[in-house]
């Protein structure tokens, strides 16, 4: 691995993409430490810490801590994922944007603008929510977020923090056209490593006051070893379905009578449904903030509170719910037969046409089945390693859950890219007994 490490940085073409990735999600992490003027940072500090199980808590994940800290990069890359998640729904429903999806790369470049557009759209909005949110709490101590409320600063908290979003839109862009890495995935990882050291400190800190045992740490490590393991055989699981093509003349050229498969991944869901489930498991108790003293929310968000027994039961059915459907948003069994129809494709012992898509779809739901139980454990196993070894809550996104799997799943699409530049200048890979398969990008 350490050689494979100093071949790339003989490349010169690699080490300049690497520096390059470097630098950019650099000032990524610097802007995620520049507040939004006229924000308490003590103050929102203490607030988010009452609020770690919430919407809030979720979306802060995703950002780097950057949204609990009130900066301009605070809505991070979520609002672009979130107008590409839509347009994604879009094209399964809308004719309009199927249409697009098979063009191909002009298709694809109106769907990339559109995209943008609507990344502007949502940064606004939320923008204007955030400014609205932060002038209407106060610090469990009673100390407002916003000492001068009113126009001006939901004006200037708009204008800051939909800017910052656009900004890291074109980060992630350059990344990927430039550097090394799919860009946007690149800076959600950054976002999430970045806690790392924050709770490696804390253990530290609290093995040396004899709080922790050298027992619990060796546990912990042993735990994210295997969780990292686990993940990482399950995101390069996939099912190959072979596929033949029949040959066929075209003036004086014989096309075809390859051999080929369509790899279907155990888990083509990704992160997806774990954000989903979360979100909609999260709503009672960030509903509950804002209706403080109604007594019908507060029994609600009780009864659904993090870490009894109905939210992990709820938990786990909609991530194997989310898994499903997100699996046939983004896996279209007919389009698959009518591509591989088109050009002379076929399943060995399947008729073309609707057989192939009978199939295709029989092979999905089968599959997606072990993937999603998969998933609904990963998802639910942070909250017990963290209470049965009492450890920091920090470690939450390194022992299972939607951080781990983007952290595994980005790292083996990076070191793809990477082993590519090794191997056309006729290095040896990161792996000497095969090839690392990377995840699907979505």
């Amino acid at each position: 691995m350490l050689k494979s490490f100093l071949n790339a940085w003989r490349i010169p073409e690699l080490r300049r993409r690497i520096l390059f990735t470097a630098g950019l999600l650099a000032v990524y992490r610097l802007g995620c430490h520049v507040p939004v003027p006229g924000v308490d940072a003590r103050a929102l500090g203490e607030y988010f810490r009452a609020a770690q199980n919430t919407l809030f808590g979720l979306y802060d994940l995703f950002v780097g801590g950057a949204f609990r800290r009130a900066t301009i990069f605070a809505l991070g890359i979520m609002p672009y994922i979130s107008a590409s998640i839509i347009l994604q729904l879009f094209g399964s429903v809308i004719p309009y944007f199927q249409k697009l999806q098979k063009e191909g790369p002009e298709g694809y470049r109106k769907i990339t603008q559109y995209t943008r557009y609507g990344t502007v759209l949502l940064a606004a909005l939320q923008s204007y929510g955030v400014a609205i949110f932060l002038q209407g709490i106060r610090s469990p101590s009673g100390v407002p977020i916003v000492p001068r409320a009113g126009l001006g600063f939901t004006f200037l908290t708009m204008v800051t923090i939909t800017a910052g979003t656009v900004f890291i839109m074109w980060l992630g862009e350059q990344i990927t056209e430039r550097g090394i890495g799919q860009g946007i995935s690149l800076i959600i990882f950054t976002g999430i490593i970045a806690r790392l050291p924050d709770a490696v400190l804390t253990e530290i800190s609290q093995l040396r006051v004899g709080a922790r045992s050298v027992f619990t740490e060796i546990v912990l490590i042993g735990v994210i070893l295997a969780v990292t393991g686990v993940v990482v055989y399950v995101t390069q699981g996939q099912r190959r379905i072979p596929v033949q093509y029949a040959k066929r003349v075209v003036g004086r050229r014989m096309y075809g009578g390859q051999r080929t498969h369509i790899p279907l991944r155990v888990n083509t869901a990704g992160m997806i449904p774990i954000i989903f489930a979360q979100a909609i498991m999260f709503l009672p108790s960030t509903m509950a903030q804002f209706f403080q003293g109604n007594e019908i929310m507060d029994r609600f968000a009780g009864l659904l509170s993090y870490g009894s027994w109905l939210y992990w039961l709820l938990y786990g059915s909609l991530i194997v719910f989310f898994s499903y459907f997100y699996t046939a948003v983004v896996v279209n069994p007919v389009d698959l037969a009518d591509n591989m129809k088109k050009y002379g494709g076929f399943i060995p012992g399947v008729r073309p046409g609707k057989r192939t898509s009978e199939y295709i779809d029989r092979i999905l739901t089968r599959i997606t089945l072990p993937g999603a139980i998969y998933l609904a454990l990963i998802a639910i196993l942070p909250y017990f390693v963290i209470r049965s070894l009492g450890i920091y809550a920090g470690w939450r996104s390194f022992v299972g859950g939607a951080g781990t799997i983007i952290i595994v799943g980005v790292a083996l699409d990076t070191l793809q890219q990477m082993e590519a530049h090794l191997l056309m200048r006729h290095y040896e890979g990161f792996l000497r007994r095969g090839r690392i398969r990377g995840r699907r990008r979505s």
